[in-house]
């Protein structure tokens, strides 16, 4: 093969997996963002204020949202969705054990709230 058709078959593969972001999938995902930003300053400024939902459920239901629009934004934006396998898991395994470490610090400083007692 030349080296024409090396360098043409190297950008098709390169190309080739974020052919999938048309106009049309951008649109459709800022609209998805739109709405759930909609929802939840709808939360934020009436249903949280006059008391039509329980105050103990508005942060559950704002990290809920939240990681939905994180998921648009890094999978499609960022095309993070189009990436291969090793890609994804290098970037969610290093989060996944930060969680960790949180959840265990969060342990551990309630441990030591009980001893100052």
């Amino acid at each position: 093969m030349s080296s024409e058709t090396t360098q043409l078959h190297a950008e098709e593969a390169v190309h080739g997996d974020h052919e999938g972001m048309t106009k049309k999938k951008i649109w459709k995902v800022f609209y998805i963002l739109l709405g759930i930003t909609c929802i939840e300053f709808f939360i934020a400024l009436y249903l949280g204020p006059h008391y039509k939902i329980p105050s103990h459920w508005i942060n559950p239901i704002y990290i809920v949202l939240t990681l939905f629009k994180a998921f648009y934004i890094v999978g499609y934006f960022m095309h993070l969705k189009f990436e291969k396998l090793d890609m994804a898991l290098a970037i969610i395994v290093p989060i996944l054990f930060i969680i960790g470490l949180i959840l265990v610090l969060t342990n551990e400083s309630h441990y030591w709230i009980g001893l100052r007692l």
